[in-house]
């Protein structure tokens, strides 16, 4: 039997890893433009940390998690997401100290893992770049989050990027529009799916999300969270508008969008982009206030976001995006005789400590085969080393685009190839 990856993961393959680490590199250089320093947390935390910062009545935690006991009788759980953990180690390490310079922010890019059915973009392994600020109640800091969203975006190049905006307001709102909600939903109990049944008694705000037909009918006329916001609320909710309008990102208002998390007040938001017909969340996040103390810290204001890698790709590649990817060797060297082999070696180690990339024939190819390796790895110039060569010391490169050529010594491509380049560009 032929052995095979797991059910919802993949391999990512050099071809494609690159557009893999030219998206990342964008991230971190945008994100350090915003003085965020990046955090690895472990693949694995115990179980109560994402039970008990998701929610307990969260999809994730009832039906999605990998968890399992360790031979320590541990109760342990592959991370599903990355909020829960940098809390905790924000938590652990003590980054709440006064000398910690605030706001501390802070972004992460790893595998997350969620048992789910496998579909376009959405894998049991899949890949996040998230941030998180912590100890910043200024609306400032929600709008500057999704600016540096929208920018990382602009970056890319991504097309039609809408950002839609909500606010849950803060815990007495919530609790009210909460309430509301399920005096509006409870007559109309029968006619609602049998997870938004359970979510109605768990966690009402979760229909407003709901995919499925009878729940969205359902809602279509529910009472709007704008209706129960505080003065408090509101005055947050309107600054961060007002910062959002003089940075010019415009957005819609969406109040049917809740997030997924148990963890959410005040600014929600998701980004969406249109692909083909259909548009797509490629970002979503907001405010946690109350996060930090709940694993033990003082009370800390918490804001971040977060996106899934495999989707971004899916969503550049179908928007027709082209990435600057750097492909192609400097230098390819064509080996031809044994007795060429040794200083083949020592020729292509010299040019690769000079900074330029380099490849060699290993095979004992004839010249044509390895000619044809040179323009499949868009070699800019070519290198033929012979016996005759390293006998005399004396080599001819070549550019692979142009045909010019030079002949130089060997000596001279051991310590200087840069000018010899340069000059056949």
């Amino acid at each position: 039997m032929q052995l095979q990856k797991p059910k919802g993961t993949q391999d990512i393959l050099p071809a494609d890893s690159a557009k893999w680490q030219y998206v990342e590199k964008t991230a971190r250089e945008t994100f350090e433009k915003y003085h965020y320093g990046e955090i690895r947390t472990p693949m694995f935390e115990h179980y109560e940390v994402i039970s008990r910062s998701v929610g307990d009545t969260t999809d994730i935690v009832t039906k999605e998690m990998y968890d399992f006991y360790d031979k320590g009788g541990r109760h342990i759980t592959l991370r599903p997401e990355g909020t829960a953990p940098v809390v905790r180690s924000y938590v652990e390490n003590k980054l709440f100290a006064p000398e910690v310079q605030k706001p501390v922010k802070m972004y992460y890019i790893g595998p997350m893992f969620r048992y789910e059915r496998p579909q376009a973009g959405r894998l049991r392994e899949f890949h996040q770049i998230g941030v998180e600020a912590f100890g910043s109640k200024n609306p400032a800091t929600d709008a500057e989050t999704i600016a540096m969203a929208y920018h990382f975006f602009q970056e890319l190049g991504i097309k039609d990027v809408i950002l839609h905006l909500n606010t849950l307001g803060n815990a007495s709102s919530r609790a009210a529009y909460r309430q509301a909600l399920i005096d509006y939903l409870l007559p109309m109990r029968e006619n609602l799916s049998k997870d938004s049944q359970r979510r109605l008694e768990e966690n009402p705000l979760r229909v407003l999300d709901s995919k499925e037909k009878e729940d969205q009918a359902a809602v279509e006329h529910a009472p709007s969270i704008l209706d129960y916001l505080d003065e408090e609320s509101q005055a947050h909710f309107d600054a961060v508008r007002e910062m959002l309008e003089i940075l010019g990102i415009s957005y819609v208002i969406d109040t049917n969008m809740v997030r997924g998390l148990d963890y959410y007040n005040h600014t929600i938001f998701e980004f969406m982009t249109k692909v083909g017909k259909s548009e797509l969340t490629i970002c979503a996040g907001g405010r946690y206030d109350g996060l930090v103390d709940y694993f033990g810290g003082p009370a800390t204001s918490g804001f971040g976001f977060g996106l899934g890698l495999e989707r971004l790709l899916l969503v550049l590649d179908k928007q027709g995006i082209e990435l600057p990817l750097e492909d192609g060797l400097d230098v390819y060297i064509a080996v031809l005789g044994e007795g060429a082999n040794s200083k083949a070696l020592e020729l292509v180690q010299a040019l690769r400590r000079q900074g330029f990339s380099a490849e060699r024939d290993y095979l004992g190819r004839k010249i044509k085969a390895q000619f044809k390796s040179a323009d499949t790895f868009k070699a800019k110039t070519l290198i033929t080393l012979g016996e005759t060569e390293v006998e005399t010391g004396r080599v001819t490169v070549r550019n692979n685009s142009s045909r010019q050529e030079t002949e130089v010594s060997l000596d001279k491509l051991m310590s200087d190839f840069t000018s010899v380049f340069a000059g056949l560009r």
